[in-house]
Order: structure tokens, then sequence, then C-alpha cells
């Protein structure tokens, strides 16, 4: 009998974990799974995986970093395990509990035979068994804190009257995003959606208006475009899933940059927790200044009141519009507040990494800045923002970034330090 449960195991192993993975440390591993079962199985868009990546990998961090006692807990204040805890039980059991509370009844056979994958590989003990309950002592707290955070709330933006630099939904569904609640989600990190808000678009009369208008209108057009072939691919490669994208390069770096199982821990962690706060300022910014896409402005070009923009019948982008207002970026909120995490982390911006999409298009960078910089073009590329909304995008996530750093994920010998200001002002702008 106990043979057949070991080979049943090792099935559900072989079907679970990732060509490339298996020798992946515990919390590499559940951010496989859980990036399998929130963006693959269940397709959330980033709205919603990301704020649950950051549930899963607050938690796993919050498990591990209780045994390891390296740094700041960030729900888990006090370290309740001891150093021969196993911090794999803790981290898989922290990841399983957090995940089973976000997904449906129908993913829980496939997230139950994660875990037992996980446990299969622990020997039995004490160890193990004491790390088991740090896991769950971690995911408790998670799922405490984030009880009536506001996800899931009520869905779509406001609608102004019709008008000249106001959003509305457009092509190709003519969709109020469903998702527009992630604006009132309470942030994990940082005080306040509101406590890193942009600068908001360009006046629709203003010359920077214009710039970034015909700059979108012949570099992100779908046909006829100044696009080189590369800035078609780039931008092709970044519109795929960005949270599935970056979670697939994490993975990469942490390989080859052999992180410990600590290490993993804390970057996820902070990772995601950043972004999500990044996505939440960012959606809560579209929703303040609900500014126009370039599909609906050049169409509507007359109306602007600027002798500096053209009306053109007919244009469409490369990138199928999204269904929230442009102002600011998602995207490049997303990633840069992710740039400049992976930048405070590794010490360094010079670290390079080659990633192929699902799509079969391979980007190469040899800096954390060159794949920030190419993302706020790629956005322009696509024909879905003006340049000064993924500017304002990437500076937010950047502002939230720094809040992080000099607030949470502190080595336990600075307790009690000065970690900066607190007032969350302009200061690197």
């Amino acid at each position: 009998m106990f043979r057949r449960v070991i080979l049943s195991l090792a099935a559900v192993a072989a079907v679970l974990i990732a060509p490339g993975l298996a020798r992946a440390d515990t919390v590499t591993q559940w951010n496989q799974n859980a990036a399998t079962v929130l963006m693959g199985n269940l397709a959330q868009p980033p709205q919603q995986s990301v704020p649950h990546l950051a549930m899963v990998h607050g938690a796993v961090y919050d498990a591990v970093n209780a045994i390891d006692g390296g740094h700041e807990g960030y729900l888990l204040n006090a370290r309740v395990g001891s150093p021969f805890d196993s911090k794999d039980a803790a981290a898989a059991t922290a990841a399983y509990r957090v995940l089973r509370s976000i997904v449906p009844d129908a993913q829980d056979t496939i997230v139950d035979g994660q875990y037992a994958v996980s446990l299969a590989g622990i020997p039995d003990g004490v160890s193990k068994t004491r790390g088991i309950a740090v896991g769950e002592a971690a995911a408790a707290a998670m799922i405490a804190a984030r009880t009536a955070d506001g996800r899931f709330g009520p869905p779509g933006f406001p609608l102004g009257a019709p008008g000249a630099g106001v959003w509305e939904p457009v092509l190709p569904a003519f969709v109020n995003d469903p998702n527009a609640w992630l604006r009132d989600v309470k942030p994990f990190l940082i005080e306040s959606s509101s406590q890193f808000r942009s600068k908001g678009p360009d006046p629709l009369t203003s010359r920077r208006y214009a710039r970034d208008f015909n700059e979108v209108k012949e570099y992100g057009r779908a046909t006829n475009s100044a696009r080189s072939t590369d800035q078609t691919n780039a931008a092709r490669y970044w519109a795929e899933n960005p949270p599935n994208t970056w979670s697939r390069i994490f993975r990469t770096l942490s390989a080859q940059q052999n992180l410990s199982i600590d290490d993993n821990a804390r970057l996820y962690a902070m990772l995601y927790l950043t972004a999500a706060d990044a996505l939440i300022t960012v959606w809560a910014d579209k929703g303040y200044y609900a500014f126009w896409r370039p599909i609906t402005a050049i169409t509507r070009a007359d109306t602007d009141g600027n002798d500096r923009t053209a009306k053109e019948d007919g244009w469409l982008p490369l990138i199928p519009t999204p269904p929230y207002p442009e102002h600011p970026s998602g995207h490049t909120g997303l990633s840069g507040s992710i740039v400049a995490t992976l930048q405070d982390f590794f010490g360094t911006d010079e670290i390079g990494w080659t990633d192929t999409n699902n799509a079969g298009l391979t980007r190469s960078f040899t800096r954390f800045s060159d794949a920030i910089e190419e993302i706020v073009n790629a956005r322009v590329w696509s024909g879905i923002h003006f340049r000064n909304a993924d500017e304002q995008g990437e500076k937010i996530g950047r502002k939230v970034a720094k809040w992080r750093d000099r607030h949470y994920f502190q080595p336990v010998h600075d307790r009690g330090g000065d970690h900066g200001d607190q007032d969350g002002g302009d200061d690197d702008d």
C-alpha cells in the first residue's frame, strides 16, 4: 500500500512540476504552482493575480523568516519557529493554505496534489511537524489580514459625460473593467492608494500632449507603422500577461543567482507585495483621471483643441486596447516596481537574462534598467498608451518600491533604526 501511495505521488509530481523546475526549492516551486493555478487554470488578469501572489508569497516569507529570524516579519512580527524547524514544510504549508483560501472548489484537487508532492519530499519527524505549524500560523495571519480587503468589489469605472479627454469603453469589446475594484483594495505596504498619485495626463492643448499623440499615432498603429520589426516583437512580447512573464523571469534569476530558500522567500515577497501596491495605486489613478485612450484620441482629435494633432478615422492600435482608462500605465507601474525591487535586492543593475514567451518571442537583457526602458517604449509601440502615461506609471512603481525599502524587510540588527522619511513625497522626482 505504501509503495502505491509513493508511486501515485510521483505521478502527480510528473504532471505538476514544470520542466526545468524539478530541482527548484520550495519557494520557487510554489511560485510555479501558484502561477499555474491562478494565471493558467483560472486565467486571472493582473488585477487579480498580482494581489493573490502577494498574499501567497507574503505568507511564505513570514513562514520561512519565522524560522530563519534574519529579517523583520511582514505580519508575523515575533519569531514563532526554531532553527530546527523545516523551512520547506513551513513554506509549502503557508503557500498551500493561502492558495486554497483563494481558488474555487474546482481547483482544490490540483492544489491538494501540489501540497502532497511537497510534503512527500520532506522527511517525517518533529522538524516537519513544527514547520507545518509555522506555515499554518503564517497563512492564518495573511488570510485574516486580507479578509474584507476590497477584492471583488463593484465592477467598472464611473463614466463621465462624453467629451475631449474623457475615457469611455472602446474596441474591441467596449467593456468597462470588471476588475476596477482594484482601486479600492487595501494596500499591502503603503498607507493609501493615493499616497503616490501621479501628476496626471498632459493638458490636451499642450505641446507635450501633441508630441506624445503623434508618436503613438505613427509608431503604435496596427498597419503602415513606423515601428521596426524588433519594436513590433518587443510590443508583442511584453503584451503577453505581464505578471506571468515576470514570474517566469523571477524563477530564471533565482536559479542563475543560486539563491537560498531564505533569499527566495524574501525576494518573492518583496516583488509581489510591492507590485500589488503599485497596481492598486495605478488603478486608483486611472479612476481619478479617467483619461481617454489613443484609439479615442486619434479618431476624435478634431475635438481636442490642439492644432498640432490631426484626426484619423479608423485608426487601430497594434495591440487591442485594454478595458480601462489610459493614465497611468498599469504595465509600467507593475514593471517599474519590479525593476526597482530587483535592483534593491541584488544591489546592482547589471544582471542579465534571456526569456522566451508562449508565442515563441525571445528577449534578452544585460541590465534590469534595459527591461523597463523597453517596456516604456513597448506600450507606445503597442498603440495603447501615451508616453507620459508610461513614464508616470514607472515612477509610481519606483516610489512604492522606495517606500518598501525604507519600511519593510529590514535586517533584525537594524530594528529600531531610522528607515527614512514618512511623508511619501516626491523627493526622487
